[in-house]
């Protein structure tokens, strides 16, 4: 948990010094930042152009609600009175159907209808698997000379109850049922990009809507900026970089961006040491172990649950089989940080990348 706060802060350093160094806004304009902890395990910041301090304060204050909101919904470790979340119904969906609030149940929808189109890579019905990992993550966090690998038959007898099609949902009652007790749903590749997205939308209903939302490193940028600039620039990490830093040399690139998501997956988030080797928390399910092609992948689209979907899904993948996934859907772009630190990205990426020659 340290771990994610840690880097979801540096994250936000480096999009504030970026923002920061813009030029001055329009008149009667002015830019605002507030950030607050507390949702999904990460700091979450948002920068907007607005009037007035009371009209940015009054969305401010929408947008943490919503994330809270959001927040106890999706999340699959704690039981809060009153509310069909995610923990509860991991822990009853397989008794009778549960009905869950509207959020939950499209995203657990949405997720499910994924999942084939995502070549298997990302699957919520991993959960079985993922909280033997989880169980280690933590232990290993607490007292790292325990740390070790989960065991690889336990892992294997969990991967038989990983099935998504025993994931039985009502649409007319809203209702979800698990056909087997053993299986357990987990939302953490996808749930922070779909809130963070269900944030904006509701943000662009608003009259401020020239907008960037961090989120623990998925960002979601509005309209552009009102202070001159053409786009906003958000960083690209050097997963080697133990800090992001303003003078940039922990920086690997930086695009630039507005009313589109970015979202990146790599090795050097949610990972403990076992013998001097890192194991992150993105698991194949393939091998059901962490997938080692590359350290990082970005994945640039307009909607950022499923930016967050995609860069689960591309970091998974293989470079080629990853490069050919993306370059055959409509409206994604993607860099790669691979093994030896080299970076590729797709022709639209290089449109927006500061070394390739974007200039504000």
């Amino acid at each position: 948990m340290k771990k994610r706060i840690l880097s979801a802060l540096l994250s936000l350093v480096l999009i504030f010094s970026i923002v920061l160094a813009s030029a001055q806004s329009e008149p009667d304009i002015h830019k605002y930042s507030y950030m607050f902890f507390g949702t999904f395990d990460t700091a979450i910041t948002l920068i907007a152009f607005a009037p007035s301090q009371e009209e940015f304060d009054k969305n401010a204050k929408l947008v943490e609600d919503r994330f809270n909101e959001l927040h106890k919904q999706f999340n699959q470790y704690l039981r809060y009175e009153g509310l069909n979340n995610m923990y509860y119904l991991n822990n009853n969906a397989a008794k009778e159907p549960v009905r869950v609030p509207e959020e939950l149940f499209q995203l657990i929808k949405w997720a499910k209808e994924e999942q084939t189109r995502t070549q298997g890579m990302v699957n919520i019905a991993l959960g079985a698997v993922l909280a033997l990992w989880h169980d280690e993550r933590d232990t290993a966090d607490l007292s790292p000379e325990q740390a070790k690998l989960p065991d690889m038959d336990k892992l294997e007898a969990a991967n038989r109850h990983t099935n998504i099609d025993f994931v039985i949902l009502d649409e007319q009652e809203q209702t979800i049922y698990y056909q087997d007790p053993l299986l357990k749903l987990d939302v953490g590749a996808v749930a922070k990009g779909y809130a963070t997205e269900l944030v904006a939308r509701m943000l662009l209903d608003t009259d401020m809507t020239s907008f960037i939302i961090n989120a623990g490193g998925n960002v979601r940028t509005g309209h552009l900026p009102l202070d001159g600039r053409k786009a906003w620039g958000i960083g690209i990490q050097d997963p080697d970089a133990a800090l992001v830093l303003p003078a940039g040399d922990d920086v690997m690139d930086i695009l630039f961006l507005s009313d589109l998501s970015l979202v990146t997956s790599g090795d050097y988030q949610r990972y403990y040491m076992v013998d001097g080797k890192r194991y992150h928390h993105l698991i194949s399910p393939e091998t059901l172990m962490p997938a080692d092609h590359m350290r990082s992948v970005t994945i640039i689209t307009e909607d950022s649950g499923y930016a967050d979907l995609l860069s689960t899904a591309v970091f998974l993948m293989p470079y080629e089989q990853g490069r050919a996934y993306v370059e055959a859907l409509e409206g994604v772009e993607a860099l790669w940080v691979l093994n030896d630190r080299s970076i590729e990205m797709t022709e639209g990426i290089k449109g927006v990348s500061y070394t390739m020659g974007y200039r504000q």
